[in-house]
C-alpha cells in the first residue's frame, strides 16, 4: 500500500529542499514548492512522538464549517443575483470538501450533461490517478457524462459524497437554476472542479487527541487539493476560483501555518481566487486570552470538561518575550508540578486518584512562528473544573490566547468559564491575502452568533467582509435540496462573487492580470458598512458584500 495510504505511517510535513536527503524510493509525497510529505513508520502512535518530531510537521486537522439542513427554506431572493449577466462563464471553481453528488440536478446542464470539468477523489483508488499526484482517482467531464447515461452511474465513476456538505457547498457556489425550488447558484454557468477530500489517518487522530469516530480532514490533503485545482486551472487555461469552507483551531491564528502560507501566495498571482470560511468559533466558548501586566505574574485558567469529552487537545500561544511555565489541577485538586519550557520534551502525567492522563509539550519555540507553544493533550478527563495556571518565569508581564478544538472534535460541554469571542477565526482564514468571509444572517443583517471573529493573534483584520450565511437554500445529496447556515456557505456565496469579477475581467478581458488579491480589494471597496459602526472591525471585516456595489465601481473609472 501506498504509505500516503498506510495507517503505519505518519505523513510529517518538511521543507522540500531538505526533501532530496531524506529521499529513498516512495517516502516522499511532494506537496508544493515549499513542502512536502515525509513518511515515516509510526509504530503505536506513542503520543510522546510530538515532541521527538516537531509540532508543526504533524498535519493541522480540520472540520467542516457548515451544516446542512434537509428542512427547505424557500428563500430564493439570496443568490439569484445576475447583475451584468455575469454567470461564471469561463471560470473554473473548485470545492475542496466532502466530495458531491454528480447525479444532482444542481450540477446538470438542460440536456442532462454534466457541469463537472473534472474531478479527484482522494477516496477512490480504483480509477486514474491524475497526473503529478500520486493516489487517488480522477474523473473526467467525459467519463462522468458516460455514467450518467447508464443504468448504473456508480458503477462507471463510483465517487459519492457521504455527508453532504461538499455537494451544499458547490451548489451555492455554482448550482444550476431550480425555479421550483427558488434556487440558483451564484455563477451557475462556471465549470465546476471537485476534490473529495480522504479523511485524516487514524494514526494523526490518535496522536492529535482526536476520537476515532470524529469527522475530520489533515492539512496536507488540503494543500495537494489546492495544488490539483491550480494544475487543472492551467491546464484549461481558465482562471480558478477556490472554496475552502473547512477550518482549524489548531496553531497559532496567525497566517503562518503551511496551507496559509500556500494559499496566500497563490492569491497574489493572476487568475487566482481563493474564498476561506471564518469558522463557527465565534460563540463555542473555546478561546481565552490573558494579559497579566503586574505581579504576580500568573494567571489561572479555569477550564470545563464535559463528560463525554474523553480526548482532547488545547494549546497555549504566548507572545514574546514570555516564556510559561504550566501548572495543572484536576476538579479533585490533584496536580501536576510546574513544567517548565524546554526543547523536544513531552511530559506524561498519570494522575492517581481518578483515571486522567495529560501529555504536556512544552515548547520553548515552535519551529513554524517562534514563539512558545503549551500543548496540552487530555486523556480520559475528570469532569468538572479545571484550573491551570500559567505563570512568568522571570516575573514579568506576559499576554497569551489558547484555544480549543473546533467543530465536532469536542461537545459544547467543554469550555472555558472565562471565555473570549475574539480571535477565533479558524486557518487557513487567518492567511492575509485570502477573502476570509464572515456568516451574516441575510433576512435581518446581523452577524451569526457562531461566525468566527478577529483581529489574527497577529493583529492583521480578519474576517475581510460578511456575506450571507442563514439558511442558504442548496442541493443535498439524493436529488434533494435543503438548507446550509454558517461560514463555510458564506465563503461559498462569496466565491461565486469573486468568478464573476474574474470573468468580467479575464473572461471579457478587461482587466486580464486581475489576481484574487486585486479582488478582494474591490470586494472591501464595495462593502456596505453601517453607519453605526467603525470598520474594519474584528466581527464584519469591512462590510457586507455587495456586488452591486462593486461593479458600480467600474463604471465610475
Amino acid at each position: 500500500m501506498l504509505k500516503i495510504l498506510d495507517n503505519s505511517y505518519y505523513d510529517l510535513i518538511i521543507n522540500t529542499a531538505l526533501a532530496p536527503t531524506y529521499d529513498s524510493g516512495d517516502n516522499i509525497t511532494y506537496l508544493n514548492r515549499q513542502n512536502s510529505l515525509l513518511h515515516i513508520p509510526s509504530g503505536e502512535g506513542d503520543p510522546c512522538d510530538l515532541g521527538k518530531y516537531s509540532y508543526s510537521s504533524f498535519p493541522t486537522i480540520y472540520t467542516l464549517a457548515s451544516t446542512i439542513s434537509l428542512e427547505k427554506s424557500g428563500i430564493s431572493t439570496v443568490q439569484a443575483n445576475p447583475y451584468l449577466a455575469l454567470f461564471g462563464q469561463g471560470v473554473l471553481v473548485a470545492v475542496i470538501d466532502t466530495g458531491i453528488d454528480y447525479r444532482h440536478p444542481a450540477f446538470l446542464y438542460n440536456d442532462g450533461t454534466s457541469r463537472i470539468l473534472t474531478m479527484w477523489d482522494q477516496t477512490v483508488q480504483t480509477g486514474t490517478i491524475p497526473n503529478e499526484f500520486t493516489f487517488g482517482s480522477e474523473y473526467s467531464r467525459e467519463q462522468i457524462n458516460e455514467a450518467l447515461k447508464s443504468p448504473d452511474p456508480l458503477s462507471v465513476v463510483p465517487t459519492t459524497d457521504e455527508n453532504g456538505h461538499g455537494t451544499a457547498m458547490a451548489s451555492i457556489l455554482a448550482g444550476s437554476p431550480n425555479e421550483q425550488q427558488g434556487f440558483s447558484g451564484v455563477v451557475p454557468q462556471a465549470d465546476l472542479l471537485i476534490v473529495k477530500l480522504k479523511e485524516a489517518k487514524q494514526i494523526l487522530k490518535k496522536v492529535s487527541f482526536i476520537p476515532d469516530n470524529a469527522l475530520c480532514y489533515q492539512e496536507s490533503d488540503l494543500i495537494l487539493g489546492v495544488r490539483y485545482a491550480v494544475t487543472a486551472a492551467a491546464r484549461f487555461n481558465r482562471p480558478v476560483v477556490i472554496c475552502i469552507a473547512l477550518g482549524s483551531s489548531q496553531g497559532g491564528h496567525d497566517g503562518r501555518g503551511s496551507t496559509s502560507a500556500y494559499v496566500d501566495h497563490l492569491s497574489l498571482l493572476p487568475g487566482n481566487g481563493i474564498s476561506v470560511a471564518a469558522g463557527n468559533e465565534g460563540n463555542n466558548q473555546r478561546h481565552y486570552y490573558n494579559s497579566t501586566t503586574a505581579p504576580p505574574y500568573y494567571n489561572d485558567i479555569e477550564l470545563r470538561v464535559g463528560s463525554s469529552d474523553t480526548l482532547f487537545a488545547m494549546e497555549i500561544w504566548t507572545y514574546a518575550p514570555a516564556r510559561l511555565s504550566i501548572d495543572i489541577s484536576s476538579p479533585n485538586r490533584e496536580s501536576t508540578q510546574p513544567v517548565y519550557p524546554g526543547l523536544n520534551q513531552c511530559r506524561k502525567f498519570n494522575f492517581i486518584f481518578n483515571q486522567t492522563t495529560i501529555y504536556v509539550n512544552n515548547i520553548i519555540f515552535e519551529e513554524e512562528t517562534g514563539e512558545q507553544l503549551i500543548l496540552l493533550r487530555f486523556a480520559n478527563p475528570l469532569p468538572g473544573i479545571w484550573y491551570l495556571r500559567a505563570q512568568s518565569s522571570e516575573n514579568e508581564s506576559f499576554s497569551f490566547h489558547s484555544w480549543l478544538p473546533s467543530g465536532d472534535l469536542l461537545t459544547n460541554d467543554t469550555f472555558f468559564l472565562d471565555s473570549s469571542p475574539d480571535t477565533t477565526t479558524t486557518s487557513p482564514g487567518n492567511a492575509r491575502h485570502v477573502l476570509t468571509a464572515a456568516a451574516y444572517n441575510q433576512l435581518n443583517d446581523s452577524i451569526l452568533a457562531e461566525s468566527g471573529r478577529g483581529y489574527t493573534r497577529s493583529g492583521q483584520v480578519k474576517p475581510d467582509i460578511a456575506a450571507p450565511g442563514f439558511e442558504l437554500t442548496c442541493a443535498v445529496p439524493g436529488g434533494l435540496y435543503g438548507t446550509a447556515t454558517g461560514t463555510g456557505a458564506a465563503a461559498a456565496h462569496a466565491a461565486g462573487i469573486i468568478a464573476m469579477v474574474f470573468e468580467w475581467a479575464i473572461v471579457k478581458r478587461n482587466y486580464p492580470r486581475i489576481t484574487g488579491n486585486d479582488v478582494n480589494r474591490l470586494m472591501i471597496s464595495g462593502a456596505v458598512r453601517n453607519p453605526a459602526n467603525t470598520y474594519p472591525n474584528n466581527i464584519w471585516g469591512y462590510g457586507q458584500v455587495d456586488i452591486n456595489r462593486l461593479f458600480e465601481r467600474f463604471s465610475n473609472i
